[in-house]
């Protein structure tokens, strides 16, 4: 990010006066609200284009594929925010999103981008698509970095979101691109790193999202805004059937104390 030069505060996604409101170009109350999804007005305040029904398609799957991941580090923060704090829902919302990075969330940016590289070098090069892949993958390697949106914890085989997230991306028209990018990745890492690392959702949705021209200076948006979907699912389950508590609790009962004691002093052992 370069600090920009201009001292005129200039923006085209939004003008009102007293009267109307435009956003994008277009009269929010006359041709927005009630007109379009919220799917196609994100992909609108991102670009500043209509999406095409292709494009609209895979973002909506992506959204839904990525909203909810059950108690995850994130999940339990905003849950445990809200009840020391109930008072604050927004705040909540803010500690699980902050608890979005590389690991949670993130590597759908760095996938995007690894599989750019990929299609750039794989046309600088005149190579295929795979050769690109290991060549880019031995990189990765050789500078001790781990290949982003391939293994799971709990999905050994593929993640069962990345078939269905391709099969939407090709029934809507998609080139296949950047698919056929991911899959090659897929292809070439177990020879390359004794592992049978299989592709997650953290790289099928960029790799549907670049086939339909989503901007990958936005990816990583696109898991933020399905996530405080789900945080506010979450959130409002919480209100009623509370448990932020209990997590805190069985996170002390686990805890096992490693450090030094003051002479005379010995700690209880949990039971």
């Amino acid at each position: 990010m370069k600090i920009g030069k201009t001292t005129v505060v200039e923006s085209a996604i939004c003008g009102a006066d007293d009267e109307t409101i435009v956003v994008r170009g277009a009269d929010l109350c006359k041709e927005l609200i009630g007109k379009v999804s919220f799917t196609d007005y994100f992909w609108l305040l991102v670009t500043g284009q209509r999406p095409s029904v292709m494009a609209s398609r895979v973002l909506d799957a992506t959204l839904v594929a990525i909203a909810e991941h059950g108690l995850v580090p994130s999940v339990q923060a905003s849950r445990m925010t809200l009840a020391a704090a109930p008072d604050a829902i927004q705040g909540a919302v803010a500690a699980g999103i902050l608890g979005c990075g590389s690991v949670i969330l993130g590597a759908s940016e760095t996938s995007g981008r690894f599989f750019l590289r990929v299609d750039a070098l794989a046309q600088d090069k005149s190579l295929s698509i795979e050769a690109a892949a290991a060549e880019l993958v031995r990189e990765l390697r050789a500078n001790k970095q781990a290949v982003p949106g391939y293994g799971h914890p709990l999905h050994k085989a593929r993640d069962p979101r990345v078939a269905r997230l391709f099969e939407v991306a090709i029934e809507a028209g998609a080139p296949g691109r950047f698919i056929a990018i991911a899959e090659a990745v897929e292809k070439v890492l177990p020879g390359l790193t004794g592992r049978d690392l299989r592709l997650n959702v953290s790289a099928a949705i960029p790799a549907v999202l670049l086939d339909v021209g989503f901007p990958a200076d936005a990816l990583k948006g696109v898991p933020i805004l399905a996530r405080c979907a789900g945080l506010i699912g979450h959130l409002t389950e919480e209100l009623a059937q509370p448990i932020g508590f209990a997590l805190s609790y069985q996170a002390t009962r686990e805890q096992h104390y490693t450090g030094e004691l003051p002479a005379g002093v010995t700690l209880k052992t949990k039971e």
